[in-house]
């Protein structure tokens, strides 16, 4: 059972947004500071990527855990109420993501993805950072 009201949960959902997220922020100031810059969220990419980095043709997706059914993770769990909404939204966020992923490498970019929990240790996600950006993928 859900332990907020209706209007609690509709109200608490709506602040949740789609970019400029902690996460995203964090792997943002990090990139910068390696001195690479980037575009944000080009709507003329498959999924928006939320760094694109135009002339190296590499995109940086930065998921939550929960939201993109991180399982390999312990912030991802799946809600006990509501599975009959939860469960197709989530699995189609997931097929979503993969398509998306799939058409940029179609199209010849080079994707990574970052996950909330990584961010945990921002040393070894700065490592990963700078591997894909220096590298001849």
């Amino acid at each position: 059972m859900d332990s907020l009201t209706p209007a609690e949960r509709s109200e608490r959902m709506s602040r949740i947004r789609g970019k400029d997220t902690e996460p995203e922020m964090l792997v943002r100031r990090i990139v910068w500071r390696m001195g690479f810059r980037y575009r944000l969220h080009r709507r003329d990419l498959p999924g928006t990527p939320d760094l694109a980095f135009i002339g190296r043709k590499k995109a940086i997706f930065v998921h939550g855990c929960f939201w993109h059914q991180h399982e390999d993770c312990g912030i991802y769990r799946m809600p006990k109420t509501r599975r009959g909404f939860w469960l197709p939204k989530l699995r189609e966020n997931k097929e979503r993501d993969a398509r998306n992923v799939a058409r940029l490498r179609d199209m010849g970019w080079a994707v990574l993805v970052v996950w909330e929990c990584e961010l945990r240790d921002t040393e070894a996600v700065a490592e990963r950072l700078r591997a894909f950006l220096e590298g001849d993928e």
